[in-house]
């Protein structure tokens, strides 16, 4: 792989010597409303050099770090199964070089190829996911490949007790009702969080951390192609993402910024902050395998 030309501020190590590796997945094809996620991860490397490389919140910085930006895959926008088979292909070549694949979305579909990769490596896998929608539906419109039924793929994958979520507040009424039978849902906040993740740690369970951008109230994150009022703080988030990071996190993705639907920018300089701190509370990544 070749470094892409425009990087995330700080993320300019060569392949070889990187233990993590961001790659975009401009993807938005099965978006409900409003779309325009697919420029979301060009929209975060434009934008990222906005912010510094340094971190007041955690007293650390990129330039310290060893991540590779290899860019953004050419998806194709006709075929979720084609999208999804690209992006796990890139993630399972990651994984296989033993480094940690950061993605970002993109649509929360996109989750489902990089989570099938790590799933395939990490049997024991689980999944924290941070969201304002259960994304739990069978199918939507008789497609059962959706940014709406991703949660509900995953379970596909990885079965009952597996699959963690945070600030959901929206959704059908059978997805809560298949979430209490088949998830460890947590509505509205980041409440259980703490204790989920000393079990994942005690258990020493590796983690896929899923973020869709939405779980924030969209008074600070309006550029997302389903806001849905009632969302959590944009410290809650950071909070909760330093938390999660004392998981073995495996793999990770950041998603749903629909850029021009908030013209301001600020919902863009946002999800530049969140991944910048996300990269930031992950520690540098040792293979397990």
């Amino acid at each position: 792989m070749q470094p892409n030309v425009e990087t995330f501020i700080g993320c300019g190590a060569a392949y070889e010597e990187a233990d993590t590796v961001l790659f975009g997945a401009p993807f938005d094809s099965t978006t409900s409303f409003r779309p325009g996620a697919r420029f979301g991860p060009a929209a975060m490397r434009h934008e990222s050099f906005g912010l510094e490389t340094y971190s007041p919140y955690q007293d650390r910085d990129l330039t310290d770090r060893r991540i590779f930006d290899c860019g953004d895959l050419e998806l194709c926008f006709g075929s979720a199964e084609a999208a999804l088979a690209d992006i796990e292909a890139r993630a399972e070549e990651i994984l296989r070089d033993g480094k940690r694949p950061i993605l970002l979305g993109g649509e929360h579909l996109v989750t489902l190829g990089a989570l099938r990769a790590a799933a395939r490596r990490y049997p024991g896998l689980h999944v924290l996911h941070f969201d304002a929608h259960a994304d739990l539906r069978d199918d939507y419109l008789g497609a059962r490949l959706s940014h709406a039924c991703v949660m509900r793929r995953a379970h596909d994958l990885l079965g009952d007790g597996r699959i963690h979520q945070f600030c959901i507040r929206s959704g059908e009424r059978e997805e809560f009702r298949f979430a209490a039978a088949h998830t460890d849902m947590h509505r509205f906040t980041f409440d259980g969080l703490r204790e989920t993740v000393e079990a994942l740690a005690a258990a020493g369970a590796p983690v896929y951390l899923t973020i869709d951008l939405d779980c924030l109230d969209p008074a600070a994150f309006p550029g997302t192609g389903t806001p849905e009022a009632g969302g959590v703080r944009f410290g809650e988030l950071l909070e909760a993402m330093r938390l999660a990071a004392q998981t073995n996190v495996v793999a990770a993705d950041v998603n749903e910024l629909a850029p021009m639907l908030d013209a301001s920018g600020a919902s863009t300089a946002a999800a530049c902050k969140v991944l910048r701190e996300l990269l930031l509370a992950l520690p540098p990544f040792e293979n397990t395998i």
